[in-house]
């Protein structure tokens, strides 16, 4: 009696849809195609304006306290006073401990409150307990939460333990954005990253994200390519936006304008706003700044 095939499970089968064979010199090849080619487009005022509205102002360091995140917030409401004219930053991102303080402090319409949880950066942590500290950075006022895939689980083939975890931590949002990092510096090859961006829409992301900062390498345009791949033919599969941020390595005007030209070449104009196309970078605003004022400035 022949023995019976074990049956696929959903995230197989998800993943059956997609081509995750994907080749690391095509990709490299493809993204310097797109630089050499598209970027230069890219490089002018008004998309310096826009990414100014896209970045994630980013506080996540063992020193940081009520009274350091009371100042970083209070610069944000400063910013719209002072530089009326331009675009606030999307998001200011902390740790949950301080989701109450940056909540209570905001003034400036518009701008989220993002808290990194289930045990960032590292994700190893008990799933009750990541879910206790996403619940409750909602309840304390994250209008957005960033979680980190359990990369062990993904790195070992435990997709369906991967996507649970994600999946829980999403019914702990409730109706709040989750972004999933995968952490692809990582992941390794471009195979892997595609199969992680894949798992992480099907198990409840609303976006997905590449890094932590907390490990290198961190963002690269060759793990954007992939992902914005992911993301676009997950769009054409299910009709479902998913949101991408880059976050991790992000150093100069140069890096976000190669982000931005990677996302309007893979998925168009459609993801070209402030809600489905995000930076995670602090450096980057003080940056953007001094070229549009053309001086300068390091009001961050």
């Amino acid at each position: 009696m022949k023995a019976a095939t074990p049956k696929a499970s959903k995230y197989e089968e998800a993943l059956s849809k997609y081509n995750t064979n994907l080749d690391d010199n095509e990709v490299r090849e493809a993204v310097k195609k797109i630089i050499t080619e598209k970027v230069h487009e890219n490089d002018n005022l008004d998309v310096k304006r826009f990414l100014m509205g896209s970045i994630e102002l980013t506080t996540l360091k063992t020193t940081d306290s009520e009274e350091s995140v009371l100042a970083f917030t209070e610069k944000v409401n400063e910013f719209d006073e002072a530089f009326g004219d331009l675009p606030h930053v999307a998001t200011i991102c902390v740790y949950p401990c301080f989701a109450k303080v940056v909540s209570e402090t905001l003034e400036v319409d518009g701008v989220e409150v993002a808290c990194v949880s289930g045990s960032f950066p590292s994700s190893q942590a008990l799933i009750e307990v990541k879910v206790a500290e996403t619940a409750l950075a909602v309840k304390d006022g994250a209008t957005e939460i960033d979680i980190v895939m359990p990369v062990g689980k993904f790195l070992s083939g435990d997709y369906e333990g991967v996507a649970d975890d994600i999946s829980e931590m999403k019914c702990a949002c409730g109706d709040k954005p989750m972004k999933v990092i995968l952490e692809t510096g990582c992941l390794k090859t471009a195979s892997n990253i595609k199969k992680a961006s894949i798992l992480a829409m099907y198990a409840g992301g609303d976006y997905i994200k590449t890094s932590t900062g907390k490990l290198e390498p961190a963002a690269t345009p060759e793990a954007a390519y992939v992902m914005c791949q992911a993301i676009k033919e997950y769009y054409d599969e299910t009709g479902i936006q998913i949101g991408f941020k880059p976050a991790g390595g992000i150093n100069s005007v140069m890096d976000a304008l190669i982000y931005y030209t990677i996302v309007k070449e893979v998925l168009g104009e459609k993801w070209l706003t402030n809600k489905w196309f995000r930076l995670g970078t602090s450096r980057l605003a003080n940056m953007l700044l001094s070229e549009i004022e053309g001086q300068q400035i390091k009001f961050f």
